[in-house]
C-alpha cells in the first residue's frame, strides 16, 4: 500500500551557487560518499531527500544525512535511511522506498513513493547499516 509520495525539482545552477556561498551546506545535507559528486548529481540527491521528506509528510526534526542515495550495480538509485528518517518511516509503517531521479536542461528532479508491504521489522528500519536500513526498489 502506498503511504506517501513526494516530488521535487531543483535548479542546478542555483543549488551550486548555494553550495559555493555556504561551504558547510554540503556537509549538512550529504553523507561523505555523496559530497564528492558533481553539482547535477548533488542537486538530484537533494531533490530526492526533499521528495522523501514530502512522502513522510515533512516530519519535524528530520536530519538530512539520515537519508542518502546509493546506486545498484546496474546504476539504479536506492534510497537509504537511518536515524530520524528511518524512525519516522517505521512509525508510519513504511518499509519500502521507490525512487526515480533525473537531470536535464539545468534542472534536477526526483520522485519518491513510500510503501508499506506489511512486513517491516521496526528494529532493522533504524539501523545505521545501509544493507539493513530499508527495503529497496
Amino acid at each position: 500500500m502506498i503511504i506517501g509520495s513526494g516530488i521535487d525539482v531543483v535548479d542546478i545552477q542555483r543549488f551550486e551557487r548555494q553550495l559555493e556561498r555556504t561551504p558547510r551546506l554540503r556537509e549538512r545535507l550529504f553523507v561523505p560518499s555523496e559530497r564528492v559528486l558533481p553539482p547535477q548529481s548533488l542537486a538530484a540527491r537533494f531533490a530526492a531527500k526533499e521528495a522523501a521528506a514530502k512522502a513522510l509528510k515533512a516530519p519535524p526534526g528530520m536530519i538530512w544525512q539520515h537519508c542518502w542515495i546509493e546506486k545498484t550495480e546496474w546504476g539504479a538509485p536506492i534510497l537509504r535511511t537511518e536515524g530520524t528518517v528511518a524512525r519516522e518511516a517505521a512509525r508510519q509503517g513504511i518499509d519500502r522506498w521507490h525512487l526515480s531521479m533525473s537531470h536535464d536542461g539545468g534542472l534536477a528532479m526526483a520522485y519518491v513513493i513510500a510503501e508499506s508491504t506489511g512486513s517491516a521489522d521496526p528494529e532493522s528500519l533504524g539501523s545505521a547499516d545501509p544493507d539493513d536500513a530499508e527495503a529497496v526498489l
